[in-house]
């Protein structure tokens, strides 16, 4: 009798020892099962790298990128501090597109250049101001006023027409605004004088040194040293601008599924409303 009790004893500690065994084998499987799944859904992401301006062009690329993720797209956002390295890497093909130049400049980049590059969209205006430690408005300025512009000749035909439409000077009759230059000032009442040897990223230092009666810097350069182009400036670019911010490609790759799905995702409400919310209107949505 006590023969057969150890047996079944034994035999019901074997069946114990083997179900554990097999639990914990099941369990292995399927944590090996969960993390091949997740390792093959990381592979199914498609790397894509963007080049950008810090302000606010990275900025809205963050925003975008978990909703891009969702769609398969696993983005790198590289950030550049001036605008002529971007051109250049993706020319070089170290980026897939940039995201920090406006039309008139990048076709300015094409013609010197000879660059493949096209629009594959727009995204935003960053509105153009220009600012002053010494006076409240253009029509304050003192004659002979040192005005310190970009050295970015494609700037120079929007910079002018902000004076222009404040009637501080005059065009040329028929050039083409976006095309104009300091050549093509034909009414100058107050004689100034556009000092135009400081590369764009500068301005914000040069304006804080409190150097000149004005200088006109762009927008994301003015965001990124603390400034509210809209509460900051003496006068701003109008909201109709025509200078709006593009992603830029090499010529063919404006196609491919990637970028549409970046524009398609840069075009969305949640970026729209993004946009509106975080800069207060010193940069507006262009779609």
């Amino acid at each position: 009798m006590k023969k057969t009790w150890l047996s079944l004893l034994l035999t019901f500690a074997l069946v114990l020892v083997l179900a554990a065994c097999g639990t914990k084998k099941d369990e292995k499987d399927s944590s090996n099962a969960s993390d091949a799944g997740e390792g093959a859904k990381t592979e199914e992401l498609t790397k894509l790298v963007v080049g950008a301006s810090n302000v606010p062009h990275a900025e809205i690329l963050e925003e975008a990128k978990p909703l891009l993720k969702e769609k398969g797209i696993d983005l790198k956002i590289v950030t550049f501090q001036d605008y002529v390295l971007p051109n250049k890497a993706l020319e070089a093909k170290e980026i897939d597109a940039n995201y920090f130049q406006h039309v008139p400049y990048l076709e300015n980049q094409i013609k010197e250049n000879g660059y493949d590059f096209v629009n594959a969209g727009g995204v935003h205006v960053e509105p153009m101001g220009i600012y002053s430690k010494k006076y409240k408005s253009l029509s304050d300025l003192p004659e002979n006023a040192h005005i310190i512009i970009s050295n970015s000749v494609a700037e120079h035909g929007r910079i002018l027409s902000i004076f222009e439409s404040q009637g501080v000077l005059k065009l040329k009759e028929g050039v083409e605004k976006s095309a104009a230059t300091i050549d093509d000032i034909v009414e100058n009442p107050k004689n100034l004088k556009f000092d135009t040897d400081y590369e764009p990223s500068l301005l914000p230092q040069i304006f804080n040194n409190n150097e000149g009666d004005a200088v006109v810097i762009n927008s994301n350069y003015a965001i990124d040293a603390g400034l509210n182009p809209l509460k900051d400036s003496i006068a701003i670019e109008g909201s109709d601008s025509p200078y709006v911010n593009i992603i830029a490609v090499r010529k063919g790759d404006e196609n491919k599924e990637t970028i549409k799905t970046l524009l398609e995702v840069l075009h969305s409400d949640a970026i729209k409303n993004f946009i509106l919310k975080k800069y207060d209107g010193a940069v507006v949505p262009a779609f």
